[in-house]
């Protein structure tokens, strides 16, 4: 698989001939992302995760199918038609490559913010893109982790005991478009410290093999 990690939360993956985009969201550059995507997977509803204007318009120009949680329907507009629901512990195929479904609930961000529906996604058994959710898998082992290394929800030592947890060989950056260069600075350097894997942030548009 050859992985492109764009802004914030997207990554677009290649395999085979086929194009499958995670999380275009309104931070990411998520027009270039979807350039010839035949499957999109969304986490869930927020926007930084979804950017629903860029899906319809290329919906426009080529169909493909969206999968994700149910509630991303209300927030999809016409794209909604080509949603194709997931659940937790679902496995599915998208554009070509395996995906298992994870999780089911978005990370608790305040009390008094409802919390949403969110799928972590696995793919191939190798690469894993948990969304806003610290939900670590237990049923196979994760070689690629793109782990939200900042959220209002989250906090620092959980994101690390998270990474360990998971203890992929590897952990790319996610998550990060409200950081500065100062914050990004200081958290690539705890992470590196850590984490306990191989840990790296990608600049938007990098690309790597999975």
């Amino acid at each position: 698989m050859r992985l492109t990690k764009y802004a914030h939360s997207c990554v677009r993956i290649e395999h085979d001939g086929g194009v499958l985009v995670v999380d275009p969201g309104m931070f990411s550059e998520a027009a270039v992302a979807l350039d010839g995507a035949d499957a999109v997977l969304i986490t869930h509803e927020h926007p930084d995760h979804v950017d629903a204007e860029a899906i319809n318009r290329q919906l426009e120009r080529r169909p493909f199918v969206i999968h994700g949680p149910t509630s991303v329907s209300k927030v999809l507009g016409d794209a909604a038609e080509a949603l194709r629901p997931v659940s937790p512990g679902e496995s599915f195929t998208a554009a070509g490559v395996p995906v298992r479904a994870y999780g089911g609930r978005h990370a608790v961000i305040h009390p008094d913010i409802p919390v949403v529906d969110n799928i972590g996604y696995l793919f191939n058994d190798i690469v894993y893109h948990p969304g806003d959710a610290l939900f670590v898998p237990q049923d196979v082992p994760v070689d690629t982790l793109f782990a939200p290394i900042h959220a209002p929800w989250s906090k620092f030592s959980e994101v690390v005991d998270f990474i360990r947890a998971v203890a992929p060989r590897r952990v790319f950056a996610l998550h990060d478009a409200l950081l500065n260069t100062n914050g990004l600075t200081v958290l690539d350097r705890q992470y590196t410290a850590l984490s306990g894997s191989e840990y790296q942030r990608l600049e938007p548009g990098s690309r790597i093999d999975g």
